[in-house]
């Protein structure tokens, strides 16, 4: 995504009262103009949020906290040996230093957990060290096995990483031991989900396992958001594709389309309405589920809040 591309929507964004900008990837830090687009941005009226890997945060933590909102980490190990075996490098420490830099320079910083066979063990030390480094909140979500496409995934995604049924009974335990040792933890929304939001993740593994029914999902997060991909290509969630002619920069086929009519377009709409209807089967295996209450949509007036991969 470049500085260029994200001035052309700037438009747009005004056009539909968009309040919230997400900037994620692969790692947007790496992106040469991450500074010159949260700005841009940012003069513009929009609130920005960085959703990072952390690797990079500790290098450019002054000039991030001038410039979002807010910051989510995603860390998935309370020690350097876990995180190296989930992530493949050894910067457990280096991501740590940044969560720790970010929150102290007083910007909202949140933690985002992405629970494992490796990890499920180490569920009530992860709000202990949330607490350590200073962050505001923490949150959980489950491995995603289910959808090779999550994410943007472009490989050929053979998991491994989904709890066995012999992990099961374990990961109740932790479940259990969380509810009990942090209750006000949960009051107060610094785990960000509920006992029974965590409980859901439980019946994810399970059905992976077959051992039962994937939990309920209730969202609506295309009636309010949407993915503008780093290529122009929007979507309605990063877990199902748009329509092919939905891209909105311009690309070697031809220019890029206007953002409300891409949104609002037939297309677009009919997609949403078969996820409204519940026919999507991506949606019945997803771990990653927003819901809003739609009279305080449109009380509020928010109309969408986009997530513009900042990929190099």
């Amino acid at each position: 995504m470049t500085l260029a591309a994200v001035s052309r929507l700037l438009p747009s964004f005004v056009e539909l009262k968009t309040q919230i900008v997400l900037l994620s990837g692969g790692e947007p830090l790496l992106n040469p103009e991450w500074a010159a687009i949260a700005q841009t941005l940012r003069a513009n009226g929009l609130k920005v949020w960085l959703l990072t890997s952390g690797l990079a945060l500790a290098k450019h933590a002054s000039r991030a906290v001038q410039l979002f909102d807010s910051i989510t980490v995603s860390l998935d190990g309370t020690d350097a040996a876990t995180y190296a075996a989930i992530r493949g490098l050894d910067a457990f420490d280096k991501v740590c230093e940044g969560i720790r830099a970010a929150a102290a320079l007083g910007i909202s910083t949140g933690i985002r957990v992405t629970l494992q066979r490796a990890n499920y063990r180490q569920l009530r030390h992860f709000v202990d060290l949330a607490k350590e480094l200073g962050a505001r909140n923490i949150s959980f979500l489950a491995v995603d096995v289910a959808n090779p496409h999550a994410f943007a995934r472009t490989d050929d995604f053979v998991s491994n990483l989904a709890l066995l049924p012999e992990d099961l009974p374990g990961f109740e335990q932790a479940l259990n031991s969380i509810e009990q040792d942090h209750r006000e933890d949960f009051r107060s929304g610094f785990i960000a989900e509920s006992p029974q939001k965590l409980r859901h993740i439980h019946q994810y593994f399970a059905a992976i396992c077959r051992k039962g029914p994937y939990p309920p999902v209730r969202c609506n997060a295309p009636e309010f958001s949407a993915v503008i991909g780093a290529t122009g290509r929007l979507q309605p969630c990063f877990f199902i594709s748009g329509p092919p002619e939905a891209n909105v920069l311009a690309s070697r086929s031809g220019p890029g389309v206007d953002l409300p009519f891409a949104l609002n377009g037939t297309s677009m709409s009919e997609l949403r309405a078969q996820i409204d209807a519940g026919l999507r089967k991506e949606c019945k295996t997803c771990v990653c589920s927003m819901w809003r209450d739609p009279e305080h949509i449109r009380a509020s007036n928010h109309a969408a809040k986009f997530a513009a991969e900042a990929s190099a």
